[in-house]
């Protein structure tokens, strides 16, 4: 490949935008708390008094943090705040509604850029838009970097590449059961509700919404969701349908295509991925799991109907609002994977950590994917030639399972 140009020096190494917001605050408290020495970084959003405010509430550590302005609908304002950054970190979303600018100004100005939506519709036009352009300049686009969908993309990669190391054997096969506990914050709410207004809820039936043309295996049937419960002799437990399987599964499933595409040994094309809610065991586990399942497919069906949207709106967390520090310090969450090659190795591996899912590890997530681009550049897969919209898992792969582990998570099988 030809050289690539070198980009213009930038004020930042990370620019967190939204950082006023539920999650935003989180991210501003962590940076304060886990930037390496000497990392140049600034809170951005359209509100300097609540900027100021979040900077002011992080401590000390946060005080020599840069503010800068920039409205999510005017794209002057963008294309100045990422010329400035190296990486820009987004929990702004609804995204279908405020993120697009954005990234088109990221793309624009050769910078770097996660974020924390779950809306694959969206992902899927952004794909569309700036896949092409970002993959020849080499910028990383990574949406999808917070509980949707990290343990889910990266337990799987982690787990082919350890088959792999193992048995030189592909990977034809990996499920993952989640065990969860937390509460649910009003930006993730409102971007549920922003999906279901746009009348895209429709496009989270295909299964591989986010594949580059042309990748589907030929059994795409059976790689359908689980949408009934079922007991699972490799778990030892009854499995119920998971909220979040829809978001997750597609990701894994762009991952595969774009590794094995990349010739990737590890894994095979058609590697079958589902993953599921861990019940428990036992008559009572059954029962729980067929009430789960029934639920699920109750509420997706009540989202499809604007008076319960409206409802849902007067009666849930709003914006900004979400769990008390207590409850978020209370949550936990578990994702248990298993994996098979076609010689039938088996290896079981784990992600797991303290702390409310969709909030404090998304924070933990987001900000430590956001840190292995402006300080481990030099050793992410693909090397600075390597960009595009791509994952979790093909943009980051070992380097933020490694730094997913030092910041207290649980990560296994970490790769040799």
């Amino acid at each position: 490949m030809a050289a690539l140009a070198p980009k213009p020096a930038r004020a930042f190494d990370v620019v967190l935008y939204g950082a006023s917001g539920f999650v935003g605050v989180q991210t501003v408290v962590h940076f304060a708390r886990h930037a390496p020495p000497g990392l140049r970084w600034a809170l951005a959003g359209r509100n300097a008094d609540k900027l100021e405010a979040a900077r002011a509430a992080a401590g000390a550590r946060a005080s020599g943090a840069g503010i800068v302005i920039a409205d999510a609908h005017h794209a002057p304002a963008l294309q100045r705040l990422a010329a400035q950054a190296r990486v820009v970190l987004s929990t702004a979303g609804p995204f279908s509604l405020h993120g697009s600018a954005l990234v088109a100004a990221c793309v624009e100005q050769r910078t770097h850029y996660v974020d924390i939506t779950g809306e694959t519709p969206w992902v899927r036009g952004l794909i569309e838009r700036h896949h092409a352009r970002a993959a020849a300049d080499g910028t990383r686009i990574v949406p999808l970097c917070g509980f949707d969908s990290v343990p889910s993309d990266l337990g799987c990669w982690l787990l082919a590449q350890a088959l792999w190391q193992a048995h030189g054997e592909p990977c034809v096969e990996v499920k993952a059961a989640f065990s969860i506990s937390g509460g649910v914050n009003g930006g993730t709410l409102a971007s549920m509700l922003a999906l279901a207004d746009s009348g895209q809820l429709r496009l989270l039936a295909d299964p591989f919404l986010l594949n580059p043309p042309g990748s589907v295996p030929p059994d795409a049937a059976a790689q359908a969701d689980d949408d009934a419960p079922h007991r699972d002799a490799d778990f030892d437990a009854w499995l119920a349908p998971f909220v979040m399987a829809p978001v997750n599964t597609r990701v894994v499933r762009r991952s595969i295509a774009l590794l094995t595409a990349a010739a990737d040994p590890a894994l095979h094309a058609g590697l079958r991925y589902r993953e599921s809610m861990r019940v428990g065991r036992g008559a009572g586990a059954a029962l729980a799991a067929a009430a789960l399942g029934f639920g699920s497919l109750a509420a997706t069906g009540a989202m499809r109907l604007a008076p319960v949207r409206s409802l849902a709106r007067r009666l849930m967390p709003k914006p900004g609002e979400g769990p008390s520090e207590r409850a978020m310090d209370a949550g936990r969450f578990r994702c248990d994977l298993v994996g098979r090659t076609a010689g039938g190795h088996v290896l079981r591996g784990r992600i797991a950590g303290r702390g409310d899912p969709g909030n404090r590890a998304t924070t933990v997530f987001v900000c430590e994917a956001a840190l292995a681009l402006a300080v481990d550049g030099a050793s992410l897969p693909g090397g600075p030639a390597r960009g595009g919209l791509l994952t979790p898992a093909t943009a980051f792969g070992a380097v933020l399972a490694r730094r997913l582990r030092s910041a207290g998570m649980t990560v296994e099988p970490l790769p040799a």
